[in-house]
């Protein structure tokens, strides 16, 4: 696949993310072709265009060519330098596509990372920022990167197509990261939700929170779905409304499930009660499928273990989505790793689907970039 030794070379507008980020994390250039060279509109995108931005802000001294029409793109990673900053996220993706990335990368720079998002806080393509804070910062706890100063915060809301949202994350940085056993999901205990309504009425948001519970009261009792009506400047340019619902476990896993409306001016009206159901359950689909990390945050968790100490790291994941099949490709381009993938049918006493033990050793990436004090 490589031309040379150290360039990789990829055609295509496919996970171009993932081969960005492990791209600056390896130091390995990249060149990707033939980007969209058949379609009407050629080229990067504009969230795309966004997305490289936000790197460029983040790195000191990488090199970034792309050719006129966009559809060749060279990217030679600089360091990781982090600090404060400002991004305007491009309306057509939301905070999520930015802040995934984000997350892989905050912890190996040269000073703690503070950056405030403007843009989409909650579409239906990306995870919104709520699923993220809950389910993303505890993984990111488990590797050991904690501390007051790794928050997560909703500042506005921000409903596609105008926007208007703005979100502030902030990390602090590691040498190195520890490496997990995290073999046994353990069983739910509780269900925490965040039924949230922006430039319609606040009532939208009870009716979604009564409609889920009538599902998810069958199963446990622990329930609390928080309401969140954000009014005047808070509430971003759009109307709409959604809900995102996390189940905790015992052996302290998050699973996460999310709906939201749909977009104003696009696509039918959604009912509140429909949304809220529908949302309760992908959420039981999500508890179906189990494992140790949900779907959402699959890639992180293997992005870390892969980057930890030279030990042996163990993560038990349900069903790999795509993108997670591709980024473990991805994974062996870059850095050479190999995962050890044991396949683990369900026992009867806990139903579910089929699990995936996921076992490497870490290549002990350590970040050289911190400041020594």
């Amino acid at each position: 696949m490589a031309t040379q030794a150290h360039s990789l070379s990829y055609a295509g507008c496919n996970f171009l993310r993932q081969r960005l980020i492990l791209s600056t994390l390896s130091g390995r250039p990249v060149k990707i072709r033939k980007i969209r060279a058949r379609d009407d509109n050629p080229g990067l995108q504009d969230f795309e265009a966004s997305f490289i931005r936000l790197l460029d802000k983040i790195t000191n001294g990488s090199r970034i060519e792309i050719n006129q029409t966009g559809t060749t793109l060279y990217y030679q990673p600089g360091l990781l330098y982090g600090g404060s900053v400002e991004h305007d996220c491009s309306v057509l993706r939301s905070i999520g596509y930015y802040l995934e990335s984000l997350l892989c990368l905050a912890p190996f720079m040269k000073h703690p990372l503070r950056i405030v998002l403007r843009g989409v806080t909650n579409d239906q393509v990306d995870p919104s920022v709520d699923v993220l804070k809950a389910t993303a910062l505890p993984l990111l706890k488990q590797f050991g990167i904690d501390g007051e100063s790794l928050e997560l915060k909703i500042v506005r809301r921000g409903m596609p197509p105008g926007g208007g949202g703005e979100v502030l994350f902030s990390c602090p940085i590691r040498k190195v990261l520890k490496p997990i056993q995290l073999t046994d999901p353990g069983k739910i205990k509780r269900i925490r939700g965040m039924a949230y309504s922006v430039r319609v009425s606040p009532q939208m948001a009870n009716r979604i929170v009564d409609s889920a519970r009538s599902i998810l009261n069958k199963f446990i009792p622990d329930i609390y779905i928080y309401t969140d009506h954000m009014k005047g400047i808070n509430s971003g340019k759009s109307p709409g409304f959604g809900l995102s619902l996390v189940a905790e476990t015992t052996n302290g896993t998050f699973l996460s499930a999310e709906l939201t409306s749909n977009p104003q001016g696009q696509g039918a009206a959604v009912l509140p009660e429909d949304l809220g159901r529908n949302c309760a359950k992908l959420l039981l689909e999500e508890i179906y499928r189990g494992g140790c990390v949900d779907s959402t945050n699959q890639s992180l968790a293997l992005l870390f273990m892969t980057l930890g100490q030279q030990d042996v790291s163990k993560v038990l994941l349900g069903p790999l989505s795509p993108y997670t099949i591709e980024f473990l490709r991805h994974l062996k381009s870059f850095f050479q790793i190999m995962f050890k993938i044991e396949t683990k049918p369900c026992d009867e006493e806990r139903k579910g689907g089929d699990k995936v033990l996921m076992t490497c050793v870490g290549i002990g990436f350590s970040n050289l970039s911190k400041t020594l004090k």
